[in-house]
């Protein structure tokens, strides 16, 4: 895996992806940045998010659960001190389908946090990871 991140102006980046994407970060205005783009960290915890809906997702799927749709809400905690790594992550997913069976949720959101997720595998080195999830019918 390749990324390429060019700094433009003031306090804001963009970063090349090894599969040809573009993402854009800036800084917080008192820090130099312009408020153009999400900071790096925020894109760090919207990494995490998608990285484990996109296992609860599959994994739901492949047990021939019929889903809809797939939400997750993301807070983190940071350190105050430098480095200002995640301390606490709290994910709440919210899935719609038909007939969604609550035990398969929940071993699909624990399969992607033990299992198959990198992102939320790595921060829990340095952060308490939690989960918690609600099904809509629909």
């Amino acid at each position: 895996m390749e990324c390429k991140v060019r700094w433009f102006d003031g306090m804001s980046f963009v970063a090349e992806t090894g599969s040809g994407h573009l993402v854009a970060m800036d800084g917080a205005p008192e820090a130099g940045g312009r408020n153009l783009a999400p900071r790096p960290m925020e894109l760090v915890l919207a990494g995490t998010g998608g990285c484990s809906a996109f296992d609860v997702v599959m994994i739901l799927k492949r047990g021939r659960q019929d889903i809809s749709a797939c939400d997750v809400t993301l807070n983190g905690e940071r350190s105050e001190n430098d480095p200002k790594v995640f301390t606490r992550i709290h994910m709440h997913f919210v899935l719609t389908g038909k007939n969604l069976k609550p035990d398969a949720v929940e071993r699909a959101i624990k399969l992607s946090a033990e299992k198959y997720c990198s992102a939320s595998i790595m921060l829990a080195k340095t952060a308490e990871i939690t989960h918690d999830w609600e099904i809509i019918e629909g």
